[in-house]
């Protein structure tokens, strides 16, 4: 795609208000990957990075349901909504500031691990197989808004989307995660009688 300005543009007016509010589309043409969503520290802004020759190869209706993924994903991510790791984590920050202003350099490691280990935390929190599954059906629920005909049309669509990244990347198999989010999706698109253990969605 020789100039993708026209497809940010495009995209931008396909998300959500919630997601043209909090989530920047960035051209990425030297990753490898056709899409990141890095998970954002609460100070950094939401990106989706895009290598756009990749994403030119796939069918418009996969890049909408992938676009909307990754937007869903992204505003679902809430770092100040009250819990354990979101208080150890402004613990651990407060701490190594105080400790640094001390000059105490062990209180300083002792915070600073305080703070990675919350932080590390809350990357896996956001990235169980409930959240995923949750960022899926939240996009075939928003994809349904913006004209796609039925719950099972976005779901073949994302599912066909995922599938499709991995050949673009070349990778010889999609990941444990990518294959349970294939296995719900075929579910919901009807292309299959079995979903994925409910034990799975549990927090």
């Amino acid at each position: 795609m020789s100039n993708p300005q026209s497809e940010i543009y495009r995209l931008i007016d396909l998300m959500p208000a919630s997601g043209r509010m909090t989530c920047k589309i960035v051209d990425k043409p030297e990753q490898h990957q056709v899409m990141a969503a890095p998970l954002p520290l609460p100070w950094q802004t939401r990106l989706i990075e895009i290598n756009f020759d990749l994403w030119s190869r796939l069918p418009k209706p996969q890049r909408d349901l992938l676009l909307l993924r990754s937007v869903c994903w992204l505003t679902d991510i809430k770092w100040f909504k009250p819990s354990l790791n979101q208080a150890l984590l402004a613990a651990g920050a407060i701490g190594a500031l105080v400790e640094a202003a001390q000059s105490d350099a062990i209180g300083v490691v002792a915070a600073g691990g305080l703070t990675a280990l919350a932080a590390t935390q809350l990357w896996r929190n956001h990235r169980t197989p409930r959240r995923e599954f949750e960022a899926d059906e939240a996009a075939v629920q928003v994809a349904q808004r913006r004209g796609y005909s039925s719950e099972a049309d976005a779901a073949r669509h994302l599912l066909n989307g995922i599938e499709s990244i991995a050949r673009l990347e070349q990778r010889p198999h999609l990941s444990f995660i990518e294959l349970l989010r294939c296995q719900n999706l075929r579910s919901i698109a009807g292309l299959s009688p079995v979903g994925v253990p409910e034990a799975l969605r549990k927090p």
